[in-house]
């Protein structure tokens, strides 16, 4: 059997949450969205949080709240999923591209000034923090421009200092398939600070129309893998460390943090094209695929020239499978590949 990059943590107490659910005619928005904030309050301290059906609509709200005018720009990193764009363009506001930084994956204090000062007219951030690594808030927020924080991705990872970070006025964790934590599809939306919660801003204020909420359903099965996360980091951590001693005998690079990674992803930037590396994994039945294929710049919405080394990196940039339901004997196989890649 094939293995393949990506497989949601769906077990059995997840499939059981979702069935009673279902036999209680839980199924549309309501108690068991709520429970999910309250489970999640338990984990992440927040003021306000909204349970909501897509991350697509939190980045909506989160930016309709900064009272933002028409033709006001938005910086995203070059690496942000393609959504950005479509959300900020339906806002009538413009979407400003930042480059990364090649060694770290993150938009940097130096590479937010590079682009603040190529466009006077930024005035909020979203930072996504891709593939789980987290960038640099606290430079960053010394701006003194709102930002959005997106932790879809970066659910668990922690700064050295072991304590999790929201520099934000407002927070998206997304529930999708390949998100951190997922539930089938949704996302939260949720702010630490609560004056930026409740005195300024109107989605706090007047309840959402039912058709907006996370469904029982999805709420059901994100409320178990918040109780289980911190099994599925540790077995994450397992397989990373497989595939870390490989990695290190290759020519290949990996990204440098200073961090406890979650292990959301295992990506190794290669010396060279990835075409070659595809086709060696295909013959041994394993799964890899381009890390930014589903990115601003990934998608060719942002000009080469303008990020260059973000489209250097989405050229070379390779994920390997990993996710707790990994069994150590496929790590194996897998860890083989990356020891023998060309």
């Amino acid at each position: 059997m094939k293995i393949e990059v990506y497989s949601p943590t769906v077990r059995r107490k997840e499939m059981d949450a979702v069935l009673t659910a279902m036999v209680e005619d839980k199924i549309g928005a309501g108690e068991q969205a709520k429970f999910l904030i309250q489970i999640a309050r338990e984990k992440i301290k927040f003021e306000y949080c909204l349970a909501l059906r897509s991350p697509a609509f939190a980045l909506h709200l989160a930016l309709k709240s900064l009272d933002l005018e028409k033709g006001d720009g938005v910086l995203v990193s070059a690496l942000s999923p393609i959504y950005y764009a479509w959300v900020i363009k339906d806002l009538g506001l413009v979407p400003v591209y930042c480059d990364v930084q090649s060694s770290t994956i993150c938009v940097s204090r130096e590479t937010v000034d590079k682009s603040l000062s190529a466009n006077n007219n930024v005035r909020c951030l979203v930072l996504h923090h891709t593939l789980g690594y987290l960038s640099d808030t606290s430079g960053i927020s010394e701006l003194g421009l709102p930002i959005i924080e997106d932790h879809s991705q970066s659910y668990g990872t922690l700064l050295a200092a072991e304590t999790e970070t929201n520099a934000g006025a407002f927070t998206i964790l997304g529930l999708e398939e390949r998100d951190m934590l997922t539930s089938g599809g949704g996302a939260l939306l949720y702010s630490l600070n609560r004056r930026s919660s409740r005195q300024d801003n109107q989605w706090v204020q007047s309840d959402l129309p039912s058709e907006y909420g996370l469904p029982g359903m999805n709420a059901s099965l994100a409320i178990v893998q918040f109780r289980e996360i911190e099994k599925n980091l540790l077995k994450r951590e397992e397989i990373a460390d497989i595939y870390s001693q490989a990695a290190l005998r290759t020519r290949h690079k990996r990204f440098v943090h200073d961090m406890k990674y979650n292990n959301y992803a295992f990506p190794l930037v290669l010396e060279k094209g990835m075409k070659d590396v595809k086709a060696y994994a295909k013959r041994k039945d394993i799964a890899v695929e381009s890390a930014f294929e589903n990115t601003l710049i990934g998608s060719g919405l942002v000009p080469a020239e303008l990020c260059p080394e973000a489209y250097s990196l989405s050229l070379r940039t390779v994920l390997f499978p990993i996710y707790p339901r990994l069994s150590l004997s496929d790590a194996g196989k897998v860890a083989k590949l990356i020891l023998t890649l060309p």
